[in-house]
């Protein structure tokens, strides 16, 4: 066996465990799926306070405690308190004595904090605003579960569901636009950071908006690639706006190309304003230049390509609006 073979039947070796919890089906991801999730209540004086429960795999969580509600809801942005959980039968126990703890039974958390205020919270589940947005007159519609003709490589599932997998490559190319997209996130509970999902929307095939489920990920290093919504490695989201996996999410995408005179130099940046789940992640951002393995920036436009990184992403209703020009800025 030469040692390319061998270290091949190594890698296999290792991915198999991993990929044998990846799961896009709500009805068979389990106890653990049932526990994660997003929840929410209220302290004495009537204060909100939000929770995220990150299933980690094999009946283990992160809850994550927020003071004020959830992100984009709420939360003050203020430190949040992360204490670890186990399932074990049909109740999930968090935390430790003279710390904050909590109990899950049934859809419903209850506990103290470090002070021994008592709380009860209720799951939620939240729906992007702009799910299923109808395209408006003008746009130009990539794909409504009909056909993939919009693109010159793409495949589709039996569920009408646009696959990831396929790298999902425009026919077409575009310098300014506003895009929406809508994604599904697999669940993939022993999965760390990109290692749990991993996919992107590149624009103009140059700038990654990245696609990762780091729902109740609240330590991501910035610039890492582990939030959603990060411009990849380059311009961290405002706000960790992924909504927990198996279900449907949305990007909301105004995009105006960087601008180069007759010489070919760069004379403007390209700008950004993104919502990720109608949550202004991004707010008119320049964009320093191409991320990842875009391609290097340039006058021509180039297709919209939607990233197989080897996750089993799907999306869905994609449409774009060409937009005019951008006005140059006042000298």
């Amino acid at each position: 066996m030469t040692f390319a073979i061998r270290a091949g039947a190594l890698l296999a070796v290792l991915v198999l465990p991993l990929a044998a919890q990846v799961i896009n089906d709500p009805a068979q991801a389990g106890p653990d799926y049932q526990v994660q999730g997003e929840y929410r209540g209220t302290l004495p004086g009537n204060k909100a306070l939000g929770c995220q429960i990150l299933a980690q795999g094999k009946g283990t969580f992160r809850a994550w405690f927020l003071t004020g509600g959830l992100p984009g809801d709420g939360w003050d942005a203020s430190t949040p308190v992360g204490i670890d959980g186990t399932l074990t039968g049909e109740t999930a126990t968090f935390g430790r004595d003279g710390a904050w703890t909590a109990q899950w039974t049934a859809g419903r958390l209850s506990g103290k904090t470090d002070k021994g205020v008592a709380f009860g919270l209720a799951k939620v589940t939240r729906v992007s605003p702009t799910l299923g947005a109808k395209p408006p007159e003008g746009a130009v519609v990539l794909f409504d579960g009909t056909d993939t003709k919009a693109f010159s490589t793409a495949r589709m599932d039996d569920q009408k569901r646009l696959l990831a997998l396929s790298g999902p490559t425009t026919r077409d190319a575009w310098q300014n636009f506003r895009l929406h997209v809508e994604f599904w996130l697999p669940f993939n509970p022993t999965g760390r950071g990109q290692g749990r999902v991993n996919s992107g929307v590149y624009l103009q095939r140059r700038y990654e908006l990245q696609v990762c489920d780091s729902f109740g990920n609240l330590t991501a290093k910035p610039r890492s690639g582990d939030t959603c919504g990060e411009l990849y490695r380059s311009v961290p989201a405002a706000v960790n706006a992924c909504l927990p996996p198996l279900c449907w999410q949305t990007y909301d995408i105004d995009f105006a190309a960087p601008r180069f005179d007759a010489a070919g130099t760069k004379t403007a940046p390209a700008r950004l304003t993104v919502r990720l789940n109608g949550i202004l992640i991004h707010d008119n951002i320049e964009v320093p230049g191409k991320t990842g393995s875009g391609q290097v920036e340039g006058p021509q436009p180039l297709p919209l390509y939607l990233q197989n990184h080897g996750s089993p992403v799907f999306f869905r209703n994609v449409w774009l609006v060409p937009a005019p020009p951008a006005e140059a800025p006042a000298k």
